[in-house]
């Protein structure tokens, strides 16, 4: 379990992250399953994190660093007790503290290693990067009942992106990309996507973008998941978070159903996406895709991953791509066109709180 919010003690709080990011957030560490009999070592907003269950099931995240010879803990094992060092043995709790050394009694009351604060929130795992200010979480880490809500079948994974983390922050908010890098899944008519009608709201957090697209021929991934009868209308509902980015897209038989009706049938992809910054220039890129099958629901839900996994596949090699020209031409200015807006917004509100933490 993770260190308790009522009783924060210096020692036990984990540093705040590298300047340069959005702090007294919480991101995205881990999907659950990920946590099983082993240790998992990952970078995260620049801190090197060990993250582990106890033998409750509860998640635990440490540094990743003993505190006596600084082998990784991620190369230990996991006993009842927490998380054994590799090196030396010694044993620490999921609060940081050593609670054995092999062949010594006295403990020091330095040997402890700081934790961070971390929730497991509908088979999602948080992990809250504070500025000095706020050691503590100031809210709890973000509700995400399509995963625990019964309504629909889902998956995901994790890639990982030498690349910048806000590219796909732009990736996401702009979908008028489909028509182009995705011909042969969740893409369609280029023209439809790039006319799309379009809203764009945001505040002081969330930027949400509302693209519709009536009357349109079904992509490769939809009739191969839904018995449509001919053409569609389509929609696409992306919302913008600091840490994450929540996409509703789907599709009614042309004419059946009004799209903004939040609670419209047809066939529905909710995809969650976990942004998380490794460094400056990578990142940790943390999915599920969910769906309701409309019968041979296993078989649908596979269908829906495997293209899923084909979008996300073309995706990660066209930001990776476009990172790599932008290093090798250096500052040489981008005009902006009109799909581009909430992608500006998203970024204007990161660096606003980027600002405030530094």
């Amino acid at each position: 379990m993770s260190p308790s919010p009522a009783q924060p003690l210096a020692h036990d709080i984990a540093p705040a992250a590298v300047p340069g990011f959005a702090l007294d957030q919480w991101y995205v560490a881990a999907l659950g399953w990920e946590l099983k009999d082993k240790p998992l070592g990952r970078t995260l907003l620049g801190k090197p994190v060990v993250l582990f269950r106890t033998a409750d099931g509860q998640v635990a995240a440490l540094e990743d660093r003993c505190c006596h010879r600084a082998l990784p803990l991620s190369n230990g094992t996991l006993e009842g007790g927490g998380i054994r060092c590799g090196y030396h043995g010694l044993l620490f709790n999921d609060d940081g503290k050593c609670i054995e050394i092999p062949g010594q009694d006295k403990i020091p009351s330095k040997a402890r290693v700081p934790a961070y604060h971390v929730r497991e929130q509908d088979q999602i795992v948080w992990i809250w990067f504070a500025s000095p200010a706020h050691p503590v979480p100031t809210c709890e880490p973000p509700i995400y009942d399509v995963h625990s809500s019964g309504k629909y079948l889902f998956d995901g994974d994790v890639y990982h992106y030498d690349a910048p983390y806000q590219l796909i922050h732009d990736n996401l908010m702009d979908l008028s990309h489909l028509g182009y890098v995705h011909l042969r899944t969740i893409g369609g008519n280029a023209s439809i996507h790039m006319n799309a009608q379009m809203s764009v709201e945001s505040d002081d957090n969330v930027v949400r973008v509302v693209r519709h697209m009536p009357g349109s021929v079904p992509p490769p991934t939809y009739t191969a998941a839904y018995p449509f009868s001919g053409n569609v209308d389509r929609w696409q509902e992306i919302e913008f978070h600091v840490s994450h980015l929540r996409i509703w897209t789907g599709a009614v038989d042309a004419g059946t159903d009004d799209l903004n009706n939040p609670d419209r049938g047809g066939f529905h992809m909710r995809g969650f996406h976990g942004v998380t910054p490794e460094t400056e220039t990578t990142s940790h890129y943390f999915w599920t895709m969910a769906t309701n099958p409309k019968s041979d629901p296993e078989a649908v839900k596979a269908k829906v991953i495997e293209q899923t996994i084909l979008t996300f596949d073309e995706d990660k090699v066209v930001i990776e791509a476009q990172y790599q020209n932008m290093c090798r031409f250096g500052t040489r200015p981008m005009i902006d066109i009109h799909v581009d807006v909430g992608a500006n917004r998203a970024r204007r509100i990161i660096e606003q709180l980027r600002q405030a933490a530094c």
